[in-house]
């Protein structure tokens, strides 16, 4: 179960459909319990009853990340996101989780928990830098 202060409108969610298909929808609204979307049986869900999407590489590359180019010298499980002319988001991919880097130099230091599901990307992102990019 996912916890109404963990998600915000934008975020990407699952249920289980009548037919027992996880089935992903974003978070429209949120209120007394419930999460709402439009596309949703009676446009909202009990919280209990949604689950947060596991965060893959697929997402990553969705959203325009770049993995590193090992030509360059680069991690090649180091993923970058270059948000504005001079900054950027650097996510390093651990397998079963994926850890925020920040850039130190030439070298890349462990910042914060490491991420397992995609609404917590999406959330880190507009609290670093106030863009809803992520969550279109």
């Amino acid at each position: 179960m996912i916890e109404a202060t963990d998600i915000r409108i934008g975020n990407l969610l699952w249920y289980y459909d009548y037919h027992m298909v996880e089935t992903v929808f974003r978070v429209e609204g949120i209120h007394e319990g419930y999460v709402y979307n439009s596309g949703l049986p009676r446009s909202r869900l009990r919280l209990e009853k949604t689950n947060p999407l596991k965060l893959e590489v697929q997402h990553l590359f969705q959203f325009g990340f770049l993995a590193g180019d090992p030509d360059y010298g680069e991690d090649p499980d180091v993923y970058t996101y270059k948000y504005n002319r001079s900054d950027s988001i650097y996510i390093r991919d651990d397998g079963d989780k994926f850890q925020p880097l920040a850039a130190n130099g030439k070298a890349f230091v462990p910042y914060g928990r490491p991420l397992v599901h995609l609404h917590q990307l999406q959330n880190l992102f507009y609290d670093l830098t106030r863009d809803d990019v992520f969550m279109q």
